[in-house]
């Protein structure tokens, strides 16, 4: 099948598709126009590919370990033991990536007690400062321009 019945098919936009391609994800054969042909094995790497991204995967890891995959028709599954060091490396990667992110939540969260905490002594000094707008001023120019 050609690009546009692909992309509707799989749900995925040409655009993506055009670019797993350029990453060596997908593979799909050309015709002699140089249209691309892509079959039913390529639904199924495109649907290894959509999982593997939501697993917080990317392109690069991805095309190491899609050759190692293997589609039930449902989802991929290692088809080798050789992968687990890449995925437990993954895992860590998504992991701490986590943990920054919860610590970044906890200094916001701080941030917001504190900020609570003065119960919000001179709201027009925030204002001055530009660092709140007033809420009848969504349409007023900033300060030091002219409208």
């Amino acid at each position: 099948m050609r690009m546009g019945e692909f992309s509707r098919r799989t749900g995925v936009s040409q655009r993506l598709l055009r670019y797993y391609e350029e990453q060596g994800l997908l593979k799909p054969s050309r015709r002699p126009s140089g249209y691309r042909e892509f079959t039913e094995a390529d639904m199924a790497t495109v649907r290894g590919i959509r999982m593997l991204l939501g697993a917080g995967l990317g392109t690069a890891t991805i095309a190491e370990l899609m050759p190692c995959m293997a589609d039930d028709g449902q989802t991929l599954a290692p088809a080798c033991s050789g992968m687990l060091p890449d995925l437990n490396r993954e895992r860590e990667r998504i992991d701490e990536a986590v943990a920054g992110l919860l610590a970044a939540r906890q200094k916001l969260d701080a941030i917001i007690a504190a900020t609570a905490s003065t119960g919000g002594a001179d709201p027009e000094a925030c204002y001055a400062a530009g660092a709140a707008k007033r809420p009848d001023d969504a349409a007023a120019p900033p300060l030091g321009t002219h409208a």
